[in-house]
């Protein structure tokens, strides 16, 4: 990474936004076009310090910790939701009196984006959006193969499974949805670790889990917002993902298009811009050149 959780830290803030302290990082240049980026399960924006200084070169980059995740607040007894995360989204951009953006989004992040997205389309959303990216996720519940312990979690074993995961098990878990030659390193892992644990983290996983149930519900509207979109819509994503992988870029040309803009990373896992960073930034370079 080329931050540390705490530089990362240091570079953001906490604010205030329905209701909720949301841990938030802006880089703050006012003259540049907007770059939203929206992170996954069960991360944070950290996951986009591999890229920041290459896309901050020419952008203003503005992310978040959603709720439930990061620096942000964990409420425990509480029923998380997508279009929650949708609404603290579009509640940030308010807050910053952003009008024009790109959007980069990954995992949970993506669902979070077509939820967005169909605000866009039905010209109720927040802002007025240029393009969207998105990296692996679950676009597709049909395609999201969810690793068994993403299914203990979803269970009525989820608050066990919470109680009993260690350190150790996650590393294991976690490390087993990228690729073969590009795994976390040490440093990485326990900086994932330290920010999945702040304020108690961990104990909420089984509810946020729960967005693979929204994702079931809500596929008609979100999977309608990728193929009515209204602005360009671009794909990278790593092959060799588990989760999302091939497999799902294979529907997505399927059931939205074959003319989007595609790269497909061939050794590549999960987490693409942890695992190959200089080569998304330069993938999505080219999204945004060809706009």
């Amino acid at each position: 990474m080329s931050f540390s959780v705490e530089q990362w830290r240091e570079r953001g803030h906490v604010s205030r936004l329905l209701g909720r302290e949301i841990f938030c990082v802006d880089s703050g240049e006012l003259d540049r076009p907007v770059i939203f980026l929206i992170h996954g399960f069960p991360t944070s924006s950290w996951d986009w310090a591999p890229i920041w200084s290459a896309l901050n070169e020419s952008h203003r980059l503005v992310a978040l910790d959603m709720l439930g995740f990061g620096f942000s607040d964990k409420p425990r007894a509480h029923r998380y939701s997508i279009m929650e995360q949708a609404d603290l989204c579009e509640a940030l951009l308010g807050d910053r009196k952003i009008a024009r953006l790109h959007v980069l989004a990954h995992d949970y992040g993506d669902t979070v984006a077509q939820e967005l997205l169909a605000r866009q389309n039905e010209g109720t959303g927040a802002g007025s959006w240029q393009s969207a990216c998105f990296l692996n996720g679950g676009l597709f519940p049909e395609t999201h193969q969810a690793r068994l312990i993403q299914k203990l979690l979803l269970s009525p074993l989820g608050p066990l499974i919470n109680a009993l995961s260690t350190k150790r098990t996650f590393d294991k878990s976690f490390s087993a949805v990228f690729g073969p030659d590009t795994k976390p390193s040490k440093a990485e892992l326990e900086g994932f670790w330290k920010l999945i644990n702040y304020k108690g983290g961990k104990h909420v996983f089984h509810n946020l889990i729960t967005y693979m149930s929204d994702r079931k519900q809500h596929r008609s509207r979100w999977v309608g917002a990728l193929k009515q979109s209204t602005v360009p819509i671009g794909l990278i994503n790593g092959s060799i993902d588990p989760v999302s992988g091939k497999h799902m870029v294979a529907r997505y040309r399927e059931i939205v298009s074959v003319d989007h803009f595609t790269v497909e990373l061939p050794a590549i896992g999960h987490y693409p811009q942890v695992e190959a960073p200089a080569e998304v930034a330069e993938a999505y370079a080219r999204f945004l050149r060809q706009l």
